[in-house]
């Protein structure tokens, strides 16, 4: 008995492991296949409507902005928190919320600031914040362009969600390289019903489950691989065991 439980134990405890570390990446590939496309690539634009010419320090100023998913349309989950963000060259930040208006994707904020040059973020719910422009105080705001290559056509979406008062049309500008990058790192797909997907891509579920194969088949053949190891410590033969004793005459 016991040397049928020495040559099972360097077996079981590889075998145990390798179970483990498949039974990890399936929990692990699955959990992935729920997350929402948002969370996994996701992007959205703000747009501001016009803003005052001028800003003077200590003033209240009300701004109007838009954020819309891929710079075209509303996105239809919950978007929250929703916000502009002023950021001072001395480090200080500034976050003022926005309050949604009657149109979809169509928010409100007041804000007041102090003089100094403030770099304009607007906070968009989900999705990573998008770099709107530069306040200078006194001064006016300088809103950057939008990079050619994130929108295509805001004005063909328009009709399709917003009547007369709609967001402003996007300003491209010529060199998107001098925008901060805000490419996506996967862009969702579009189901037939026109939402957005929450899949993962193709080539992720089949690295997954080429893993699991791969640990699958180590595990299989591990026990033949070990059973060809000689036994380190080999029990004695049982004869040798035997004790003589003598019995006196």
């Amino acid at each position: 008995m016991r040397r049928a439980l020495m040559a099972l134990a360097p077996v079981t405890a590889p075998v145990t492991a390798l179970v483990t570390a498949l039974l990890t990446a399936l929990v692990t590939a699955l959990a992935v296949a729920g997350v929402p496309a948002s969370a996994s690539g996701g992007w959205a634009v703000t747009y501001l409507d016009p803003s005052p010419a001028r800003f003077e320090g200590g003033e209240s100023y009300t701004l109007g902005f838009w954020v819309l998913q891929h710079g075209t349309h509303p996105y239809q989950g919950a978007m929250n928190p929703v916000a502009l963000r002023f950021t001072g060259s001395d480090g200080t930040s500034l976050t003022f919320d926005g309050k949604a208006l009657p149109e979809v994707a169509h928010y409100a904020t007041a804000v007041a600031l102090a003089e100094g040059t403030w770099k304009v973020e607007a906070v968009q719910g989900p999705f990573q914040p998008y770099e709107v422009g530069t306040l200078t105080v006194p001064g006016s705001l300088r809103v950057n362009p939008v990079p050619k290559d994130l929108v295509a056509n805001l004005g063909a979406e328009a009709d399709k969600y917003w009547d007369t008062i709609r967001p402003p049309a996007p300003l491209l500008g010529d060199a998107p390289a001098a925008v901060p990058a805000q490419k996506p790192v996967q862009k969702p797909a579009t189901t037939p019903s026109g939402g957005e997907s929450g899949t993962v891509p193709t080539w992720t579920l089949l690295l997954a489950a080429s893993a699991g194969a791969l640990l699958a088949l180590t595990a299989l053949r591990l026990p033949s691989l070990l059973r060809r190891r000689p036994n380190p410590d080999p029990d004695p033969p049982l004869d040798d065991q035997t004790d003589t004793i003598a019995i006196p005459g």
